[in-house]
């Protein structure tokens, strides 16, 4: 690992609001923004919740457009279609309320509504000029953390593979995170989410240029979510855990800009891009088996992990480390997740395909703490079968 500590710069939102009724808050942060016309990025299931919010915004005086078209992984057509909808309607800011695939969504939104770059110019890192609408994201999963992070996710429909945007302008003017939003998550996908979170804080931790700086928030997150997903899952209702797991993922999402993820995710791509497994389940199918694939070239890494799962230590840093694998496992199952890929009935002989598809997330794989090469790939999505 380390041996000096790195450069490092640090992007986050510029204001968060965190706890229950933070959301509420909104409407006065509107208007001294002095927002006229807002895009509000959604699910439909939640146009219900937001009635009283658009309602209020315009009672104050703020106009409202309503987008409810993202329901499931992003492509470029989805954003591509959106900004040609709205790019005309004097828009100047931004609401997402979504988990991360509408956060993503808002955000680019907010950069491409008055750019004149195409959405193909600004596919990775620093490529954007600059942004001149304000944005807004309010997460109701706990999970991605992208409310707090530079990237932005796209899936490219000619080659499937899914393109990251990052940049400083994608960081949000605000963030309210209100736990509460998160209480009429199903326990499968509260589940997932979660252990997304905890994988972003896993990989920072662990990461190849992991900071002192990011530690902090990674360990901490790591404990959050250790501690209270399985609560969270099998009673949504249950505010502590829902709180705690919410910052755990909101800690996540600061890890993602200036450290990001490793391996894990970068498996966990093609599972999404070509069988359509969500995200967060996509992570814990991968999670124990990178683990334990990583643990020989970060032992101390990796033992630390495990004490922040909540595992004793043992007589070395292997030994500990080994036994954070098996706590992992054991949260995957007490989620009532599946814990194989056969599971979801992913055919054994698109393995190698899969691995070659992995092979090109090079952004990611870079941070892995060990080599994965594609034959390494090969034996982890076979471990993981």
């Amino acid at each position: 690992m380390m041996t000096v500590i790195r450069d490092i710069s640090i992007d986050l939102p510029s204001k968060i609001h965190f706890g229950s009724g933070s959301m509420d808050k909104m409407i006065a942060e509107v208007g001294s923004l002095g927002l006229k016309k807002v895009l509000v990025v959604t699910i439909k299931p939640l146009f219900g919740r937001l009635q009283t919010l658009i309602n209020k915004l315009e009672q104050a005086g703020t106009g409202v457009l309503l987008n409810t078209s993202i329901d499931q992984e992003p492509t470029f057509l989805d954003m591509d279609q959106l900004i040609q909808a709205y790019a005309n309607k004097g828009v100047d800011g931004v609401i997402g309320v979504g988990g991360g695939s509408v956060l993503d969504v808002a955000k680019l939104a907010a950069v491409q509504l008055a750019s004149d770059q195409k959405l193909e110019e600004i596919v990775g890192k620093d490529l954007i000029r600059g942004r001149n609408i304000k944005l807004i994201c309010v997460p109701t999963t706990s999970g991605t953390g992208s409310e707090a992070s530079p990237n932005a996710i796209l899936i490219d429909p000619v080659d499937h593979q899914k393109k990251g945007i990052i940049s400083p302008f994608l960081m949000p003017d605000l963030v309210c995170v209100d736990p509460s939003l998160t209480s009429s998550v199903p326990p499968a996908i509260t589940a997932a989410t979660g252990l997304d979170a905890l994988t972003h804080c896993l990989e920072a931790y662990t990461n190849k240029f992991a900071h002192p700086f990011i530690d902090t928030y990674a360990l901490q997150g790591v404990k959050l979510i250790a501690a209270n997903l399985r609560p969270a899952v099998e009673k949504g209702d249950d505010a502590f855990a829902r709180a705690q797991v919410a910052l755990g993922s909101l800690f996540g999402g600061f890890c993602l800009g200036p450290v990001n993820t490793a391996g894990v995710h970068a498996l966990a791509y093609p599972l999404g891009t070509t069988f359509h497994v969500a995200h967060g389940l996509s992570n814990a199918l991968l999670l124990p088996h990178v683990m334990a694939f990583n643990i020989p070239a970060a032992p101390a890494r990796y033992r630390d992990i495990a004490l922040a799962l909540g595992c004793e230590k043992s007589t070395d840093d292997v030994k500990t480390a080994f036994a954070g694998v098996e706590k992992i496992k054991q949260l995957i199952e007490v989620c009532k997740l599946p814990t194989r890929l056969r599971d979801l009935a992913i055919p054994a002989d698109s393995i190698p395909q899969m691995a070659e598809d992995a092979m090109k997330i090079t952004r990611l794989l870079v941070n892995n703490p060990r080599e994965i090469t594609i034959q390494d790939a090969i034996s982890i999505y076979q471990e993981a079968f």
